[in-house]
């Protein structure tokens, strides 16, 4: 036995001796041979010197000019907030949201989908007043007109007026938020300063939406309150009702055009 295991421990160094020698044999002829050189032709890439210096200012313009810098960058960065807060965004959103809810429905739409919708509406009731800017401050800017000081003004302008024209029938947050910074009662929007109009216009349009969700809610909520009924009745009181009463809430949204009379009354309460 021990022989035979000797014989084979030879026979398996034989061959490996004999792989090692022929992978030690060149390459057969015909074959490509490698190379390590890279070649003359390739240009070395050019990086550039990035530096940053941080320097002393020097007169009063530099330093008003950095803390101008800094407000861009800083309102920039708030910007898409502020979009959708000064717009009729808030309101179109939370309605969309209060009609899934009250449809009891969990994913269908998706809430991206529902804010995409709420974005296009705005943009659709927004058109004019974005026109409005872009004609009398982005342009005149851009083309050197104006400085940014006015083409702020210029901006700001048509948005306060559809803030106020919003709040105009009933100006109460205006007069909420004027009197806690004690300031005279307005006699027109003039007088009303932008960070007093901003918040009063945020807090009517949490109220409008909530007003229009609770009469989306009611016709749905009867439906809920009969389903709820007959199962009891049956004695099915372990079926959950609102597995019953979904369809049903479904069939009459898709009859009586809920999308379209949806999106026609949101654009008649803002558009005036």
């Amino acid at each position: 036995m021990k022989k035979n295991y000797l014989k084979k421990i030879i026979i398996v160094f034989l061959l490996a001796f004999t792989v090692i020698n022929l992978s030690a044999q060149s390459f057969p002829q015909g074959s490509t041979r490698g190379t390590t050189e890279m070649s003359r032709n390739v240009t070395q890439p050019v990086v550039p010197n990035v530096s940053v210096q941080i320097t002393q200012p020097q007169t009063g313009n530099e330093v008003a000019f950095s803390v101008r810098l800094l407000l861009i960058l800083t309102v920039l960065t708030i910007a898409p907030s502020l979009l959708l807060l000064v717009t009729c965004f808030l309101r179109f959103s939370i309605v969309l949201d209060f009609i899934k809810r009250a449809l009891s429905l969990q994913q269908v739409p998706p809430t991206a989908v529902l804010n995409g919708i709420a974005l296009f509406m705005t943009l659709f009731v927004m058109w004019p007043t974005f026109t409005t800017i872009y004609e009398k401050s982005y342009k005149p800017l851009n083309d050197g007109q104006i400085g940014i000081e006015e083409a702020f003004k210029e901006a700001e302008a048509p948005v306060r007026m559809f803030m106020y024209s919003q709040m105009s029938e009933d100006p109460t947050y205006i007069g909420t938020f004027m009197n806690m910074a004690k300031m005279d009662k307005p006699q027109t929007l003039a007088d009303v300063p932008t960070y007093i109009l901003i918040p009063a216009y945020i807090l009517h349009e949490l109220t409008a939406a909530f007003k229009i969700g609770i009469l989306l809610y009611i016709p749905f909520i009867i439906i809920d309150m009969v389903v709820a009924s007959i199962l009891m009745s049956m004695g099915m009181m372990m079926l959950p009702p609102v597995q019953i009463s979904m369809p049903f809430k479904l069939i009459l949204f898709v009859l009586v055009d809920g999308w379209g009379l949806l999106t026609n009354q949101l654009f008649l309460s803002v558009i005036h």
